[in-house]
Order: C-alpha cells, then structure tokens, then sequence
C-alpha cells in the first residue's frame, strides 16, 4: 500500500452568510488542489467535533480510525466523561453526588427518562420495575439446556436474547408504550437471571424474587438464599452492591454500548441488542477486568511476595502486568475508584476479613500503589474494577459471576442508549467503512489451468 505524503492540509475558519455563522475546518488537497469546508459541531460539554458526514460525498476520501477511538458515532445526552480530569456525569450530575446521596433505582430512572424523580415517581418506578422481576416459568427450562459448567456469561447472552420468544407484546420498536415495557423488563429481570445463572451452576434450587425488598436485596437474596431456612441479607453488603451497580450503569460509548447501537440501528427487538451487549461485554478487555484482579492477587498469593511482583511490574522487559491499575479512559484518577474503595473498607470491616490472605495482598498493592513514586508518577492508580473485585470476593461472589454482575448493572445503560438511538431521527444503519489493502482486480483461472 503506498501512502500520498503532504497531500491535505487543514485550516479553521468562519463561514457567515444572511442567516447565521458556521465555524469549520477547511480541509486543503494539494493533491487536486481542492478545498472543502467541514462543519465544526459544539457540544455542551467536552471537545468539539467536525462533521464528516459528506467528506466521502464531496471529496472521495474516508476517514481512517481503528477502534473509532477519535470518532464521535452519536449524539447522546446521557453521559459524559473527561478522562484527563477524572469526571463521570450521569445527565450532569457527578457521579460522586449520585453514589452518595441516591441508590441504583433512582439513578436507573435518571437514565431512562433524562431527570431525577420525585418521591411520587421514583415509587411508582419501583413498584412497576419491582413487579416485572419474575420471569416466565417455562424460562426455567431453558435453563436446563446448558451444561452446569457454562460460564454464566454464556447463560446470560441465551437466556436475553430468549426473552424475545416469551414477550411478543414488547417487541414494537416503533411503539415507544412497548419500548418502555421492554425496558423496565429487561432492568427488573435481569437480575433474576443472573441470579438463576449461579443457581443452576452450583446445583441449587431456583429462588424467586420477594416484592418487598429492593434490587440489590433482592439480587443478593436469590443469590445466597436456600428453601432450607431463611436469609437475612445484610444492609451493608446491599449497599455496597447497590452502589457497584450505579457506578457501573453506563460509561458513554464503550464496546458493549456501541455493540448495543450498532445491533438496535438495524431495528433488532430491544432483548437482542441487550444480548450483543452482553457478548461484547464478555472480552476480558473488557468486562473481565474484575475477574483477571482477583487471578492476579491468587497468583502473588501472600502479602509478602508483592514487594517481588510490584518490581516485576515496573521491569518493562517483564510481561507481568499488575491488573485493575489505571485506566484507558480516565489519564487521571477514576471517580468510580474513590467511592469504591471508601465501600471496599466498609465491606471488610462489616465482614471482619482485612486479615484473609487474597485480601491483605489487595490491600498491601493498594497501599504501595498510593505512596510509590512509580506508580504516582504514571497516575496508575487502583480503579474501579480493583475495588470491586476485592468486594466481589469477600463477599464470596465467584469470579466467574463478576462480569455477569457487571451486565446486570450494565443493562439499564444499554436501554437507555438503545431508546435515545431509536428516537433520533438522524440515526442510521451502522455501517463503517474500511481501508482496503488486500488484492487488486485479477483474473480468474479454472480449476484445471491452476
């Protein structure tokens, strides 16, 4: 593949006219010696962006980014992010404010309908959500159709994408009335599901869920609870879940939500589009960052091999990466990471497990990540999915249902973006582009001239 060096340069420039004024960037082939005007496009908030809608059109050239990590694919009010001074808004409001002063049920309906609810709404949010939360009962079968050892992320993806076979009256994205039951559906569901998942995987019998107690009770509840005797749920460990799931409701335009536009931008059923996000979810780039925090501190193993593996991380000739540090998104500390190691401390000291081996090498990397220059230096920081993960295991969460515990958080973002996707009337089909460099035109030869 050759390359045309020095062939476009770029200027910024106002173009005015009787009615209003349009800021662009002039875009300059010296190659044909052409010159064309690129809109520029103002957010709220956050960088501005140039519109390329009509840069093929105009000018027979695409654009070229892997991962569209510099392409903005859609216009969204639901949430924003400015990774270089760690700010996560949920509909602008800081994610700390949130975590502090509201529970996932509150924030679930923040993201859904655009606004904070009153008292009135957020109880009847919670009635309706709370009395979706059955499933089906012939879903019980289906669930008989996986091996015991599926990961349970395998079980979910069937499991929500099987939903669309048993709600045919949801199904309508044309229908906003039938948008809104699809999405408190899959929102009060999903957490039963996951919760069957784990069931079915250890062997035990299925529980439902009670009405009178709220999500993340629940979902603990159907968890850990047997027909034996009772469960009593406890209010610090509810909490604490209650707040992984609101900080883990939605994070702008990461894979898995992207996955879910992409698949809803071809007008698939609402519990497809949550499956695909499910899928996507599942990459260990992605959602498994939890999962590979709690292999790394089994494999260091002792409090007193961290002062080996932490000089390990720093050789850069070494392959040992020290997971749940820094993050791709946020140059600085991650927001979610401060309220959740605030929570981590709570869960250890209600649960009275600082001293437990795995647990006092989280705490031990923990200590010398905040004091060493090393690690200052590179802001590489403990993030969220170090928190968590330290959380999930004291709680004694299989590493296994992290991600699927991350999808059941997860979901009410995904709606929330699949129903902003099907309201906006400039949303197409997603259909990128690509830099072909495979083989020209050629002949073909038959099989018996090769």
């Amino acid at each position: 593949m050759h390359e045309k060096a020095d062939t476009v340069a770029v200027t910024t420039g106002e173009t005015s006219d009787c009615e209003s004024k349009q800021d662009h960037l002039t875009l300059i082939d010296h190659h044909n010696g052409q010159s064309y005007d690129l809109p520029i496009i103002y957010g709220s908030v956050g960088p501005n962006v140039i519109d390329v809608r009509r840069l093929y059109t105009d000018t027979g050239y695409f654009t070229f980014d892997p991962g569209f990590t510099a392409t903005a694919s859609c216009n969204s009010k639901i949430t924003f992010i400015d990774g270089e001074n760690g700010i996560l808004l949920y509909r602008g409001y800081p994610i700390q404010d949130l975590a502090e002063y509201s529970d996932f049920m509150e924030v679930s309906y923040l993201l859904l309908k655009g606004e904070l609810p009153t008292a009135a709404e957020k109880a009847r949010f919670e009635h309706d959500i709370t009395y979706h939360s059955m499933l089906n009962e012939q879903i019980a079968y289906f669930y008989r159709g996986f091996r015991r050892d599926a990961h349970p992320m395998a079980v979910m993806c069937g499991v929500v994408g099987a939903l669309s076979a048993f709600y045919h009256d949801s199904l309508d994205i044309n229908d906003s009335h039938q948008r809104m039951i699809a999405s408190y559906r899959l929102v009060a569901k999903m957490p039963t599901i996951a919760a069957w998942t784990y069931k079915y995987a250890v062997g035990q019998p299925f529980i439902y869920p009670r009405n009178e107690m709220y999500y993340a009770q629940n979902f603990l509840h159907m968890m850990f609870a047997t027909p034996c005797e009772p469960y009593h749920v406890s209010s610090v460990l509810a909490r604490a879940l209650d707040r992984i799931l609101m900080l883990h409701a939605d994070h702008e335009q990461n894979a898995s939500t992207s996955t879910v536009r992409l698949a809803g931008s071809s007008g698939a059923n609402p519990f497809a589009c949550i499956a695909a996000g499910i899928a996507s979810l599942w990459g260990p780039a992605h959602g498994g960052a939890n999962e590979a925090v709690v292999s790394m501190l089994t494999a260091i193993g002792d409090k007193c091999n961290v002062p080996e593996y932490v000089r390990r991380a720093k050789d850069k000739s070494d392959p040992f990466r020290l997971m749940g540090f820094g993050h791709r998104v946020y140059k600085n500390y991650d927001p979610r990471a401060k309220i959740m190691q605030r929570t981590a401390h709570e869960v250890l000291d209600a649960l009275d497990k600082k001293d437990e081996p795995l647990l006092a090498v989280a705490l031990e990397l923990e200590r010398i990540a905040l004091e060493d220059e090393y690690f200052v230096k590179r802001r590489l920081y403990p993030n969220v999915d170090f928190y968590s993960g330290i959380i999930f295991n004291a709680m004694r969460i299989p590493t296994t249902m992290f991600t699927a515990i991350f999808a059941l958080a997860r979901t009410v973002g995904w709606i929330s973006q699949w129903n902003e996707m099907i309201e906006d009337p400039g949303q197409k089909i997603g259909r990128p582009r690509q830099l072909y460099s495979g083989q020209g035109p050629r002949s073909f030869k038959r099989l018996n001239q090769r």
